[in-house]
């Protein structure tokens, strides 16, 4: 059981593709990625050049190949450019939980539905595929519209974790902690349906 909860397959929706993040994907998330207000909250800086977002794609499939994340494309099923990247991370089989993050979208694909139908992707895979019964979230407390975002998924929020991550500048964040659980999924599952229709 717990082998399936480290696959990493193609999730396709009407709107977004998700790809395992792969060097193919180098060049588009580049240009997906240049705008600086994505990486306002990030724990990296944002990627300079072709050859930064190579060493950021390298570093993130480093993660998936010692079970620390499984990182994925988010793709324009329309265009099909390159719009983000997305993961799970903290995978917990035997506790039959993980975590969604690491997620950032060109300004192009943001507030379009995109994102919903993307964690909706990855919710329906964490809740009816692998069985979990918890998936978390973590932002710094700070970022309003990504609190608001996960509010929106149906998640509830669970606390701060104080002095949790050291960011890029050297700056510590306090992290807001966010879950939904699979009692709540059914009901969230039928909301964020009726958002992407």
């Amino acid at each position: 059981m717990s082998d399936e909860w480290f696959d990493r397959p193609v999730l396709t929706g009407r709107y977004v593709r998700l790809e395992p993040l792969s060097l193919d994907h180098v060049d588009g998330l580049f240009e997906a990625s240049k705008e600086p207000s994505i990486w306002t909250w990030k724990s990296e800086h944002q990627p300079a050049s072709v050859d930064a977002m190579r060493g950021w794609v390298e570093k993130a499939r480093d993660g998936c190949e010692r079970g620390l994340r499984l990182p994925w494309a988010q793709v324009d099923v329309a265009t099909g450019e390159v719009a983000g990247s997305t993961s799970y991370y903290e995978i917990a089989p035997h506790d039959r939980g993980l975590c969604i993050g690491h997620t950032w979208l060109g300004a192009r694909w943001q507030r379009t539905g995109f994102n919903t139908e993307s964690k909706l992707l990855l919710l329906q895979r964490a809740f009816d595929d692998l069985g979990a019964i918890r998936v978390g979230w973590h932002t710094h407390i700070r970022n309003e519209r990504s609190r608001a975002a996960i509010e929106r998924l149906g998640a509830s929020f669970e606390g701060i974790h104080r002095k949790h991550r050291v960011l890029a500048d050297g700056s510590i964040r306090d992290t807001a902690a966010y879950a939904m659980t699979d009692d709540d999924w059914p009901e969230a599952s039928k909301a964020l349906r009726a958002k992407l229709r």
